[in-house]
């Protein structure tokens, strides 16, 4: 297991580092040993408080993510690592069994992708000679900030809700291998999970088009 502590505007110390390595290998034990490689980061928040962000690579496919406001780092960092131990412990069975899955037919699952971050600018108040001295993007495309290679996992819609719930998104786009569509899971306003599946796939007829 591969791991990374980092402070962001604050000095991270030998006795926490040892406090957070001490932690993490312990729950890495208790959880069959597949996480690769883990990152803790702090960073002050307002008021005196530290936030901890915890990222657990478990195999080679799942991340475990949780993050934690205390008054100080200890703190945060146990509050963050509580919560990847409970959500290991919920998933433990469901875990190995993917795993299992998984090293049978590692390729088949993967579908490549890109994931892209869009820039979002508040102009609200701005004349027109404003927004052109502004590096604000004209016209119907956003501005592409960041880009990364992914891939689109073959799962079913338990593990969908599964992967969303440990690595902490409110969405998850997946393929349903009952059809092998792409399907969508989301966390509603409500605390409830919704499932996105299109009724029929969409086939783009390009002498129709022109």
């Amino acid at each position: 297991m591969e791991l990374a502590i980092h402070g962001k505007q604050m000095d991270v110390g030998d006795a926490l580092r040892t406090h957070v390595t001490a932690r993490l290998e312990d729950i890495n034990s208790k959880y069959f040993n597949r996480a690769i490689d883990v990152n803790v980061t702090f960073s002050p928040e307002s008021h005196s408080f530290v936030k901890s962000h915890v990222s657990l690579r478990v195999g080679k496919d799942i991340m475990v993510q949780a993050t934690a406001v205390e008054p100080n780092a200890y703190a945060a960092f146990d509050s963050a690592a509580e919560k990847v131990g409970k959500q290991l412990s919920r998933y433990k069975r469901r875990l190995r069994d993917h795993h299992e899955r998984l090293e049978q037919s590692p390729e088949a699952e993967l579908t490549k992708a890109r994931d892209y971050v869009l820039a979002i600018k508040e102009i609200e108040g701005l004349s027109d000679k404003d927004v052109e001295d502004e590096d604000i993007p004209q016209g119907e495309d956003p501005l592409i900030i960041a880009e990364v290679a992914t891939h689109i996992q073959k799962m079913s819609v338990s593990d969908a809700v599964m992967r969303m719930d440990l690595s902490g998104q409110s969405a998850l786009l997946f393929r349903n291998p009952k059809n092998n569509r792409l399907n969508m899971v989301y966390r509603r306003a409500d605390g409830h999970i919704g499932w996105v599946e299109p009724a029929e796939e969409v086939i783009v007829n390009s002498a129709a088009a022109e």
